[in-house]
């Protein structure tokens, strides 16, 4: 069956917690309900400028992307952070991650934003070997101090 890639509705939120528990896993991490609450409406909400596509086969949400679309210093054009990408384990390996980063790259073009850009776990070893093939990494080193 062909892989469909769209926006998430409404409707798709009991498909798509799932996976965001899932994704949140894998990294060792755990949101309050209510973060995870206002994140999805976030994405339901069309004045937000955050992003979620679903990577479907028939009724069956495979895998999805996040992404936060924000200004940068370096160009007049938007840039496009894509921050949460997870397939569900039986998935991986099949397309499904690359599709969902092209589908990213499509919409960027489309909207004229000028760059996408993410960041992984130094450990995520399998998902560095695709996306070794579909970006350049910047060789810049990651900081944060929480608040």
């Amino acid at each position: 069956m062909p892989l469909e890639i769209r926006p998430l509705q409404p409707a798709d939120r009991a498909h798509w917690e799932p996976l965001w528990q899932g994704y949140l896993t894998f990294y060792k991490a755990s949101l309050p309900p209510e973060v995870t609450e206002a994140t999805w409406q976030r994405f339901m909400d069309p004045a937000e400028p955050m992003h979620v596509w679903g990577a479907f086969e028939g009724e069956k949400l495979l895998g999805i992307v996040q992404c936060v679309v924000h200004r940068t210093s370096w160009s007049e054009k938007f840039t496009c952070y894509l921050q949460d990408l997870f397939t569900v384990p039986e998935a991986r390996g099949k397309g499904v991650g690359r599709a969902l980063i092209e589908h990213v790259y499509a919409e960027a073009t489309r909207q004229n934003w000028c760059r996408v850009y993410w960041q992984t776990h130094e450990t995520n070893a399998e998902a560095q070997v695709l996306y070794n093939k579909l970006a350049d990494r910047s060789g810049f080193i990651v900081y944060r101090h929480n608040l």
